[in-house]
């Protein structure tokens, strides 16, 4: 819907999806995490304490801080991580 430009903004995407504007505007909060902590919540790999409520809650948009408020630097399954942020995989 945004890739086509069809829908400009939250309460358009919205309107046409039948759901209210806070939830859109939650899950479009989503896309600002940081892709390390993105990869570990698709494999499995976040800390336990870390469910969508914890997310809905909000969340700093800086990568750093994300990794400190949601417990991803003391937890050693997030995996180790580069200074850019990203989990370097071995060659």
């Amino acid at each position: 819907m945004l890739e086509d430009r069809h829908h400009a903004l939250v309460s358009d995407i919205a309107r046409a999806e039948k759901v209210g504007r806070t939830y859109v505007g939650d899950i479009l909060r989503l896309t600002l995490l940081a892709p390390d902590i993105v990869e570990a919540i698709l494999d499995g790999r976040q800390p336990t304490e870390l469910g969508v409520h914890v997310l809905r809650e909000g969340f700093p948009v800086e990568w750093v801080a994300q990794r400190a408020i949601l417990n991803f630097d003391a937890h050693p399954a997030a995996g180790a991580l580069a200074p850019d942020g990203y989990r370097r995989r071995p060659s």
